[in-house]
């Protein structure tokens, strides 16, 4: 009797998430292979379209309240390599593998209280966190976050760009890329077209976020970016659409190409 309660059960929310899904072949347990490929407020994880707070973490939690599925807002809300996705705390798809390329941790950098800059929703380092390193980024570009910068010299983006020392205008559209795909300055002064939304623009690569350090002045003590993140000016999400108003201002998923 359990298991057929359990049965019916699963029928009736697949049969709720159906009808309030308005892109047939792109609900919930739909295949997928980016963040854009899914319905609504719904991601790409493993493969397959699902809500955040449904998505299956493997590694255990050891700190309660900020589990997945957990609410957060910010980046260090969560536990051990979980990060915030749509206000939720999940496993994140784009660095274990799962269509978007193995990109292992490579170290972890001891947090300190550093002088912060807290403008666009910025997360400042705490002391004694300690926060995860990458030297890479996932092989695919295919399911990236958007976050939001500013370049303008006393934004949240620290020093001038590591392109060229240079600030830029929130009117511009400028990116910097994880430390992986920004590949030692290779793409420094390219153009990138980035989806996300349901549009496309193009920006060009100024900075590095940096994956590595941070914690300090130039970082404007901040911490390490993930290793796959696309940090955008204010003129890259004017672009796509998406306004001040709207609650995925500041983090969105997105893909890129060169």
């Amino acid at each position: 009797m359990e298991l057929v309660k359990l049965i019916l059960e699963s029928h009736i929310i697949q049969e709720r998430q159906l009808k309030s899904c308005s892109w047939l072949g792109h609900c919930a347990g739909d295949p997928c292979s980016t963040y854009n490929d899914c319905d609504g407020s719904m991601i790409c994880l493993n493969g397959k379209c699902g809500d955040v707070g449904s998505t299956v973490c493997n590694a255990p939690c050891t700190w309660i309240g900020h589990c997945c599925g957990d609410p957060c807002s910010t980046y260090d809300d969560c536990d051990g390599l979980l990060i915030c996705i749509n206000g939720k705390c999940s496993s994140d798809s784009s660095s274990n593998g799962s269509g978007g390329g193995t990109c292992s941790p490579s170290g972890v950098l001891q947090g300190t209280n550093t002088l912060c800059n807290t403008e666009n929703f910025s997360t400042c380092c705490k002391s004694n966190v300690n926060y995860t390193q990458y030297t890479c980024s996932p092989s695919s570009k295919a399911s990236a976050i958007l976050t939001l910068n500013s370049f303008r010299e006393g934004g949240d983006g620290g020093f001038g760009g590591a392109c060229f020392g240079a600030f830029y205008p929130d009117t511009q559209r400028v990116v910097a890329l994880s430390t992986g795909w920004f590949n030692r300055g290779s793409q420094c002064g390219k153009r990138i077209t980035i989806h996300g939304n349901g549009r496309t623009t193009t920006a060009e690569v100024v900075d590095e976020c940096d994956s590595v350090h941070g914690c300090d002045d130039e970082h404007a003590g901040q911490p390490p970016c993930r290793n796959n993140i696309v940090d955008g000016s204010q003129a890259v999400w004017e672009a796509l659409g998406v306004s001040k108003n709207d609650p995925r201002y500041g983090q969105i998923s997105i893909s890129w190409n060169d």
